[in-house]
């Protein structure tokens, strides 16, 4: 595996060796001395698998009690990823990062505790999979706007599909 740090640098993105002949292929999607070595050294405690359709914009979220590390990778289908780095004492306050996965180039990408995660559908659908350092708490769930202007994400779209919760998250200077 190859591990690569984003321009958030505790934002990883980890790309997989993959043995390739007539038969398919092989990866290593996982391995705990690997990442360890590579800084990341977290224990997963819970598994999650989202489908979504085109167009479909699913964020910005993240817990504001037990925050959750993630491990995630589109295993059909692509994606636009996005993560914010939301630590208050962190000199990337703020920003953001992107980076396209996809079944096609099986990247997946390392987001730290602290972070508000989302991901927008570039393909007819997208299934993605990522693992939890913490367990899911709906009601400490909170979120950012996906188009905060403060931030500037640069979404590959204008009008993307959002659930009713995610059209009326606070813009970051209102989050407490």
């Amino acid at each position: 595996m190859d591990f690569q740090k984003l321009k958030i640098p505790d934002v990883i993105l980890i790309k997989p060796k993959i043995h390739e002949d007539f038969r398919g292929y092989f990866m290593e999607t996982y391995h705990i001395e690997k990442f360890s070595l590579s800084g990341i050294d977290c224990s997963f405690v819970q598994d999650n698998y989202a489908k979504s359709i085109k167009n479909c914009l699913r964020g910005l979220h993240f817990q504001t009690r037990y925050p959750q590390a993630k491990l995630l990778r589109c295993v059909k289908g692509k994606i636009f990823d996005v993560v914010v780095d939301l630590r208050k004492n962190s000199t990337s306050f703020g920003h953001w990062a992107g980076i396209e996965l996809s079944e096609d180039n099986k990247f997946q990408v390392f987001i730290p505790e602290g972070f508000a995660h989302g991901y927008y559908v570039l393909s007819e659908t997208a299934e993605i999979f990522y693992k939890c350092s913490e367990i899911y708490f709906p009601e400490y769930e909170q979120g950012v706007l996906w188009n905060d202007q403060d931030i500037g994400i640069e979404w590959p779209c204008k009008y993307p599909i959002l659930s009713d919760k995610d059209k009326l998250l606070p813009l970051l200077n209102k989050l407490a």
